[in-house]
Order: C-alpha cells, then sequence, then structure tokens
C-alpha cells in the first residue's frame, strides 16, 4: 500500500497537474490517519491554495461553526480528513470559481 507520500508524489507527477507543480503548488488535501470526520469539498478556492491551508477563507469559517469546533481542533487536531474533488485551485469563472476538473475525483 503506498504512503501518502507517495500518492502526494504521484499526484504531483501526473501530467494534469505539472503546471501547479511547477509553480511549486502541492496538492492540497488532509488524511490523517486518526481522521474520524472525512470532508469531501469541490476544489480549494485561491486563498485556500495561495496559503496553503485548506478551508481557510469565510466558508471554512462558516464549516468550522457548523461543526462546533475551533481552528485550532480542525486543523491540528487530526480528527478531520479533507478530500477535495480537485486538490489545486481550478480558476476563477464568470460568476466565482470554476467547478473541479473533470474526471479528477475518479482518477484519484
Amino acid at each position: 500500500m503506498p504512503t501518502l507520500a507517495q500518492i502526494t508524489q504521484s499526484i504531483m507527477q501526473d501530467p494534469d497537474n505539472q503546471s501547479f507543480t511547477a509553480k511549486g503548488i502541492e496538492p492540497l488535501f488532509a488524511a490523517p490517519t486518526t481522521a474520524r470526520i472525512n470532508i469531501v469539498g469541490q476544489a480549494p478556492g485561491i486563498k485556500a491554495q495561495e496559503s496553503r491551508l485548506y478551508w481557510n477563507d469565510k466558508s471554512g469559517d462558516r464549516l468550522r461553526e457548523w461543526l462546533g469546533v475551533d481552528r485550532d481542533t480542525f486543523y491540528h487536531s487530526g480528527m478531520f480528513a479533507v478530500i477535495p474533488m480537485d486538490f489545486y485551485y481550478p480558476g476563477k469563472g464568470k460568476s466565482g470559481d470554476l467547478p473541479p476538473r473533470k474526471g479528477f475525483a475518479e482518477k484519484w
């Protein structure tokens, strides 16, 4: 079974992700072995990608409020896995962010 580091490297080496890897952008997700809650989202927003911290925006504030946890618990307790349908910010669309790339979730 591959390690999390090996999976991360495979994602970064995928030809579809080379433009991100070339810019030094790593895939954004969390998968601690201690997680008891898995949050599946669409794709990181630009604030999350730039800060290298998933759900690091107003929607993340709302999510943590709904979950009843503070930032420290969410990010550092090991209770939460965060797996998006795309590991990279897909870009800006006409009315908000673009959707995750087609076929990405199924591939990974």
